[in-house]
């Protein structure tokens, strides 16, 4: 099957709930997966699938625990178009830049040339108590692709 990282970015925990029952499916699923909090560029392999999962902080900034890496790519890295990927975004509508730390990610991925196996799929935390839900139906969407 797949290697895949999944590089997470949370604030208050529920980007880590959603990236580890996604984590969850995925190994059922035969897939080989590593969970990464706190990433550098040094541990993740383009030549695995990335998923990344990520709320949105402040004016639609990305968390703390992931902008080291968000720059570090943007900074170090030449296009990947060999890397493939897909986006879960949290956030919350009644903000003016909903899940703008996903967006933020996302087009950094596609300046690098990589390739999405899906849309990004934004998760409203106004209309949804539960993310894992939205989440897991995601990725049963696109699985096959990975």
């Amino acid at each position: 099957m797949t290697a895949i990282d999944i590089i997470v970015g949370s604030v208050y925990g529920s980007a880590m709930s959603v990236a580890e029952s996604l984590e969850e499916a995925l190994i059922g699923a035969g897939h080989e997966v590593v969970l990464h909090e706190e990433a550098a560029l040094a541990d993740l392999n383009p030549a695995h699938f990335w998923l990344v999962v990520t709320s949105t902080t402040g004016q639609g900034e990305l968390p703390a625990d992931i902008l080291p890496l968000f720059e570090e790519i943007r900074a170090n890295s030449p296009p990947m178009p060999q890397l493939r990927y897909a986006l879960v975004a949290l956030g919350d509508s009644s903000y003016e830049h909903f899940c703008g730390g996903g967006r933020q990610f996302s087009d950094l991925l596609q300046e690098l040339q990589a390739q999405a196996v899906t849309e990004m799929l934004t998760v409203d935390a106004g209309e949804t108590l539960d993310p894992e839900v939205p989440a897991l139906k995601w990725l049963a969407g696109f699985i096959s692709k990975i």
